[in-house]
């Protein structure tokens, strides 16, 4: 299993566009990424901090039902 990186959250929101996000919103230091996947609409929010922990990253992972393989071969 691999493990969660230490990114920034650009580099995350970055990711999380190639799979298929786009910003919704973004109140304070927060960021709402949200996509469209049948009928149901699939929501996340990433911290924009410089560097996001493992414990966050994969926290933001299973909101957005991604898994960490498809979203490090998206960086």
């Amino acid at each position: 299993m691999t493990k969660y990186p230490v990114l920034s959250a650009r580099e995350i929101i970055s990711g999380l566009k190639r799979i298929g996000f786009e910003i919704v919103k973004q109140k304070g230091s927060h960021i709402k990424l949200s996509r469209r996947v049948a009928d149901r609409k699939i929501v996340t929010i990433v911290p924009n901090h410089k560097t996001v922990m493992p414990g966050t990253l994969k926290g933001i992972l299973e909101l957005a039902e991604v898994e960490l393989e498809e979203f490090i071969g998206n960086l």
